[in-house]
């Protein structure tokens, strides 16, 4: 290796302790010292070295974390000791026997000191570290044998690639290291999951245990990438160094090393063990993750290995469980919701019962699938669970308590709120109202119709609509083209200019293009990229109004589904009512015109994407203008990107285009291309 090579190479390794430590800094202990622009660049140039040579790039690497191929199987993985599980106690009575039946054992157990921590809802993981790297993960299994998901454990941030993270840390890296950890879900990060589920459609999960097992269990690591988990570790499982004399030592070294540790509680006896259960049940809901109890530890670990084990569990340590949240009572009926974005939501109504101090009325049902997959029937006892003060769900029904009087739950076929047809595409969880007149969802259109990436009324939100609608003034988007000036100075916070300034904004909004228009109407599947297409295809609403799915379908970026939900929007009378309305008040735009042939084709065929933030202009307004001249704007970087606009604090769009090779443009050199910046924005307005 010349010397050239060799400072290359010994910049590679300098890039990958710097990243490694700053995802340590990041999601272990939540306190970056860079920001998101600075990490992306050392990223980009880690990637770029890692491709000009292949032959350098190892497991540990950060650039590795993504997945790799589909395994076909789980390798089984023998643990290099039995990975016990722990005994529970559901009483502070059942404690002190516990405690009773040890001290009998060794009298030494009366002069204990405990470490307490949280007992995590999770999936208990084994990590395998030879000479400081991360080489193999395991599930727990049957304690003896688990399932190989190194290639998944890879994927998650939290779990340092290579130890210790710290260059100034206090510990060397033993030669060989077993650690245990427990993965799980945020309950943040589940919730979120389970949002962005619902808006597509898709089935969301019941909780977050097993939202996390069934993410780490998959056999397309690629897939678990996408999902939010993170990881606590709690034991030293087996290492050739020293091993720390007492349990706070352990959690101590895990930390100097860069593991993300579970927090703990030192308490000097076991009146201190009572008082730190009481401290932890009152911040169940603050600790961000689900934890069904306490464990609580001897700290001094010769005693407790001492100790020895009953049947699978340990004697020195146990579960101290927090009280059920789940009690059983009558499913009274099934009542269904409708959303602003239209989807039908099934809920329990309950015969009165409390729970964790709250009498609870009413449960979620999560969607119909749910219903019939659990065959949860009206009149049934079901089980109810209410978690983290947030509302209550069924978990299912007991069937063993039958009497044959309990009555199947089918679903709506017309919306409960505006009696029109609801629509349930095939594949796909969610039922819909697609009503755009729908009262239950008004607000919501109206707030996307007047959006940015719609028709852009500036001044007008989310609470002007709503003080609209409540006034009784707008029922759907063209009443806003209706509004009088002596209509909004009747309203609380209207004067004169307020007034004609929004109306002023209204009326500017009739000259939005086609795309935007279609955007505005809300039609589930069809963003800003699907609107641009249609409108290049059909170039007039008239034209979309009779296109058929065959039709749709054949332009790119359309599918079936997406391709029958614009078919069934347009169908419905409603909506052909608002169309009409619309065209009444004059908002019917039609494509052509405007910028010269030859300025048409600036772009034609080149697909830009937009990141961060522009100083001269909004990103709307070049992503109309480049729309607008023949070229294509999408949300991510590819291989087919042809060039990306930066502005400020772009964020992984411009790693991910450094590592790709995609050429990069700022503001002056897109206008270069843009032929001027009057050309841009006399185009834009």
């Amino acid at each position: 290796m010349d010397t050239n090579q060799a400072q290359l190479f010994a910049r590679l390794q300098e890039l990958r302790k710097q990243i490694q430590y700053h995802n340590y800094r990041y999601y272990v202990l939540n306190e970056p010292v860079i920001s998101d622009y600075e990490y992306d660049q050392l990223y980009a140039e880690l990637v770029k070295i890692e491709r000009e040579h292949p032959e350098w790039i190892t497991p540990d690497s950060p650039t590795q974390r993504v997945g790799g191929v589909v395994a076909e199987k789980f390798e089984k993985v023998q643990h290099p000791v039995p990975i016990l599980s722990l005994s529970n106690a559901f009483s502070k009575e059942e404690v002190l026997e516990w405690f009773e039946r040890i001290a009998k054992l060794d009298e030494r157990v009366r002069n204990a000191d405990f470490i307490v921590e949280p007992k995590i809802d999770g999936l208990t993981v084994v990590l395998h570290y030879h000479e400081g790297v991360f080489v193999q993960g395991a599930t727990r299994g049957d304690g003896s044998v688990g399932e190989d998901v190194t290639a998944n454990l890879r994927t998650i941030k939290a779990l340092p690639l290579r130890i210790p993270i710290s260059p100034l840390s206090r510990v060397k890296a033993p030669r060989s290291l077993v650690v245990r950890g427990e993965v799980f879900i945020t309950i943040k990060d589940f919730e979120e999951l389970n949002r962005r589920l619902e808006e597509r459609g898709e089935k969301t999960y019941l909780n977050p245990r097993n939202t996390a097992s069934g993410s780490l269990r998959q056999l397309d690591p690629r897939v678990t990438a996408m999902r939010p988990l993170t990881l606590l570790t709690y034991d030293i499982v087996q290492t050739d160094d020293d091993p720390p004399k007492t349990q706070s030592e352990l959690l101590e070294r895990l930390y100097d090393l860069g593991f993300p540790v579970v927090e703990s509680r030192y308490c000097a006896n076991l009146d201190e063990v009572f008082e730190a259960y009481e401290e932890y049940l009152r911040r169940r809901d603050e600790l961000g993750y689900e934890a069904d109890g306490i464990v609580i530890k001897i700290n001094d670990l010769s005693l407790f290995e001492q100790l020895g084990v009953v049947g699978k569990d340990p004697r020195g340590a146990i579960a101290f469980k927090y009280p059920a949240r789940e009690v059983s009572t009558r499913l009274l009926d099934i009542g269904v919701n409708v959303g602003r974005t239209g989807v039908l939501t099934p809920y329990a109504i309950l015969s009165p019962v409390e729970i964790g101090g709250v009498i609870v009325k009413q449960a979620t049902l999560h969607n119909f699938d749910f219903i019939a997959e659990k065959d949860i029937r009206i009149g049934d006892v079901v089980m109810v669970k209410r978690a983290g003060d947030v509302i209550p769900y069924v978990i299912g029904p007991i069937v063993d308590l039958r009497d044959g009087d309990e009555q199947v739950f089918v679903p709506p076929t017309r919306c409960p709120v505006c009696d029109q047809p609801v629509e349930h595409i095939e594949g796909e969880v969610a039922w819909y109202c697609v009503n755009a007149a729908c009262p239950a969802q008004v607000v919501r259109n109206l707030e996307h119709f007047v959006s940015r990436s719609a028709m852009d009324i500036v001044g007008v939100g989310v609470n002007l609509v709503e003080q609209f609608v409540q006034a009784g003034l707008v029922n759907d988007a063209a009443d806003l083209y209706r509004l009088r000036k002596e209509d909004l100075l009747r309203l609380e916070g209207f004067a004169e200019k307020k007034a004609e300034n929004v109306l002023q904004a209204i009326a500017n909004s009739k000259n939005r293009p086609l795309a935007r228009l279609i955007v505005g109407l809300g039609i589930r599947g069809v963003g800003e990229v699907v609107a641009n297409e249609l409108a290049r295809q059909f170039k007039s609403m008239d034209s979309l109004m009779s296109a058929t799915v065959e039709q749709l379908q054949s332009i790119e970026g359309i599918g079936p589904n997406t391709a029958q939900a614009i078919v069934d929007w347009f169908r419905q009378p409603r909506n052909q009512e608002l169309l009409e309305k619309l065209r009444a008040v004059g908002v019917w735009p039609v494509e052509g015109g405007g910028p010269s042939e030859k300025a048409k084709s600036i772009f034609a065929g080149m697909t830009f994407v937009v990141t961060g933030t522009l100083q001269r202009f909004t990103r709307e307004q070049v992503k109309e203008f480049i729309e607008r001249h023949g070229g294509k704007v999408t949300d991510s970087v590819s291989k087919r990107t042809n060039f990306v606009i930066v502005g400020e604090n772009p964020g992984s769009k411009l790693a991910k285009a450094q590592a790709l090779g995609v050429p990069i443009l700022d503001e002056a050199k897109f206008l270069e291309m843009a032929e001027g910046e009057d050309a841009l924005i006399n185009s834009s307005h």
